[in-house]
Parts: structure tokens; sequence; C-alpha cells
């Protein structure tokens, strides 16, 4: 165990938690000296005055989950004594200006390649190369430009924007890198001073969060940022199913937001709501109709993940309510008092892996698959975890690819639903979990 230290390490700190947000959490406990955004890895490090207050916020945050903005976050002492400016960044400099840029795109809603980079980048100067890559904080891209000038024009225009309307924001900061290595040109990798360098046998995007989908999306006409990439359309996200629509689906709806029905006022809340939809397509934001209580608006991320969730969630029981589940004669929810945000959560399932989420699209079933586990988890524990919510008939503990997951089945899927709405994202042996329908028949 770490030895106790004035400096405490945060961990799962998502890109839509501010500094503030963390100085409010630590504040009631003393002064603090210093706080460290490490963003690209969704951590950071806050110094207090002295080791008996940073002794005093960990004791009392071993007894109660801290939670940011709908977020568990987790806490322990640093390894650090004290804090030093070295600490921070890295994989970047942060302000200090290099013609090297180093961007993490957030709420990754369609691929993104180099030659999408070189069209949003290239307007502020001359780019030579592009390196991306997949990184636990995403999906990362380094981008080196002629002159340190245009590096910093690139930054001061772009930073914080949105690539396509409502997703890809741009994260940018400064590389320590002085020059890049390029070895190929193809979709993952780009030397613009050296067109003949080869291209890898297949030529194919393989990073990791894509599945098989990095070759599948065309650039099609569609609502897009003034004068950034074209956005795919819902037919080229429909080939992540492997070429055709489920049986249903037309591909053509371009309404994003869902009204919803029926509800149970009594058990219902957004975040109910943002993890059962979630399921289906990434979330913007919803709303709980005040004047009626058993209604609520869903704003999805485009008019296809609108179709999955009305086609899909339609007369799905939850809490002993028939859902009644249509597309809204408003294209959009406006933000408000009453409306929750949900276009940056890092719980939006469709930022990593679209094509494979797509693929597990499907009604509500009696079983649920439940990942991201402790590795000492037991069958005991996610059945007491779960079994408020209904009779579990069966469950199966197993790991895959070294990490534990379990399927747990209910006796109707009612049960299960109401499981997930209330269980996904959910902390469970220090770490919060997720939870997916699965199609299996039987374990």
């Amino acid at each position: 165990m770490t030895e106790p230290s004035k400096v405490i390490h945060v961990r799962n700190v998502g890109h839509e938690i501010s500094e503030n947000d963390l100085l409010q959490l630590f504040q009631p406990f003393g002064v603090i000296t210093k706080l460290v955004m490490l963003r690209a890895k969704n951590q950071a490090l806050l110094q207090m005055q002295d080791v008996p207050s940073a002794a005093n916020a960990m004791q009392f945050y071993t007894n109660v989950q801290p939670s940011i903005r709908g977020r568990n976050v987790y806490v322990q002492f640093s390894s650090h004594q004290e804090l030093t400016t070295v600490d921070q960044n890295a994989q970047g400099r942060g302000d200090e200006p290099n013609r090297i840029l180093l961007v993490t795109i957030h709420h990754l809603l369609y691929p993104i390649t180099v030659e999408v980079l070189h069209q949003v980048f290239s307007p502020h100067g001359f780019v030579e190369k592009i390196v991306t890559f997949q990184k636990s904080a995403g999906f990362q891209a380094l981008i080196q430009y002629q002159s340190r000038q245009s590096a910093v024009a690139a930054r001061n225009s772009l930073q914080g924007r949105n690539i396509y309307d409502g997703c890809c924001q741009l994260d940018i900061q400064f590389s320590n890198l002085d020059e890049l290595q390029v070895n190929y040109n193809n979709e993952r990798s780009r030397d613009f001073t050296n067109p003949s360098l080869p291209s890898e046998q297949k030529g194919r995007s393989s990073q990791s969060g894509y599945g098989d989908a990095g070759g599948m999306y065309a650039l099609q006409p569609g609502a897009r940022t003034v004068g950034f990439p074209q956005m795919p359309n819902a037919s080229a996200i429909a080939a992540a199913f492997g070429g055709g629509l489920p049986p249903g689906i037309s591909g053509t709806n371009d309404r994003c937001t869902v009204l919803v029905s029926n509800l149970n006022p009594d058990r219902i809340d957004e975040d109910k709501l943002f993890n059962l939809f979630s399921i289906y397509g990434n979330i913007v934001r919803i709303k709980l109709l005040r004047n009626k209580p058993d209604h609520a608006l869903v704003q999805m991320g485009d008019g296809f993940q609108a179709e999955l969730a009305v086609h899909f969630l339609k007369g799905a029981m939850l809490f002993g309510k028939r859902l009644e589940v249509n597309f809204s004669k408003y294209s959009n929810i406006t933000t408000g008092a009453d409306t929750h945000e949900y276009m940056n959560s890092s719980l939006n399932r469709f930022n990593r892996n679209a094509a494979k989420n797509y693929r597990y699209c499907c009604s509500p079933t009696k079983m649920i698959h439940v990942s991201t586990l402790n590795q000492d988890i037991t069958e005991e524990e996610i059945v007491s975890h779960l079994e408020e919510h209904g009779t579990i008939v069966n469950t199966k503990l197993f790991e895959m690819n070294g990490k534990k997951q379990a399927l747990v089945m209910f006796e109707n899927e009612e049960q299960a639903t109401e499981a997930l709405v209330c269980k996904h994202a959910t902390p469970l042996g220090g770490l919060a979990i997720r939870i997916s329908f699965s199609q299996l028949q039987g374990i």
C-alpha cells in the first residue's frame, strides 16, 4: 500500500469533469495548493497543504464513494510526496509551443482517418506528418506542422471544437516530441513530405477500438460543422451490421429525438433512461416532461440510432409499465435547467467499438451480460448486487481475453431490464460495471 502523502491521485476523471469540480470535492478537508489534470489519462493529481488534510480526505472517501457529475471517481495516495510541473502532461508539454500537436478526440461517434485530420488541420499551415493511435485515453493523433506558428494557430482555432456536429471533440496540447517517425503511408499514418513510403500489406485501418469497421465508413453527404469533413450517413453506419439492416429498420430516418411515454414517474429518472437508451446509440441529452410526468424526450446521436431505439424498445416492460416509444416532432432538445446533458459522458457506449456495439443491438432479453468486473469477483457478489431486481435463474462467471465477465439470467425480460437500468455503471468490487442485453438463449 502506498504510504500517506499530501498528494492524492484521482482516477476515472472524465472529460466532463472540470478542475473546479475536483476542488469542490476536496476543499472541505483543507487548503489545496496544486492541481494537475492529466487529461490524456483521465486522471488528476491534487496536492493538499499537509499530509493530515490528505489523510482526512482519504479516510472519508474510503467510506463514501466520491462521485462527480454522476461519474464515480477513485482516489488513493500518490507515490509523489510533492507535485512539480514535471508531473504534468506525460505525453505533452501542455502550453509550451511546439510544432507537433497531441490531439485527443472525445465522443468518438465516427471513425477518424488521416485524411479527415489532414482536412481539419491543413487550413492552418503545411502539415508534414500525421500518426494516429489508440490509447486508454481514447483515439489520439500526433500532427507535425512545418512551423511552430502554424501549430499554435491550429491549436488556438480548433481547441474544443467538434469535427462533426455534436461529436468527435478535439482536445489539443503541444507534444514533447521533436520529430515524428513515419514508416508507412496509410490510413493510420502519413508523411506528406515523402509520398514514396510503402503502405502496409492490406492498407486498412486495424486500430483497436474499431473492430472491422475501419474501412466500412464511406464519407457521405450529411450534416456537418462548417469547414469540417462530411459525416457518414446512416446507411454507411449500418454496414456495421454485416452488410444488411435488421428486419424492420429502414436506415433512412433523420429524426434524432425520441418521445418515451407510459413511464413509471415514481421510479424513473434521466440516468436510468440513459442506461437503457445508450444501448442503441450515444445520448446527447434527456428531458423529463414536468407537465407530463410519465413522458420524456431522449435525443440520440443521429437518426439511425434513434430508429434503433424506437424499433427495439417499443412495447418493452419497465417498472410495471409497457413503454411507448415514438419519434418526436422536435428535432432536438433545447438546453435548460431541467435538461440533463450527456453528450460528453464517457458512459456513452458508442464512443469506442461502435461497430461491435451495433451488432449487439436487440430488444430487451431475460439474459444480461456483465463486464468490467474485478478479477477477484465471485458469482455470489454479482447475485447479491443484482437480485433485488428479480428472480435470478442462473449465472455464469467466465474469463475472456484475460477479463472477468458474467452472464445473469432473470425470470423474465422486465426484471433483466430493471437490473440494467438501475445497476449499469454502478460500483462493484471497486469498478463501475457495464451491463448489456445478451442474445444467448441459455447458459
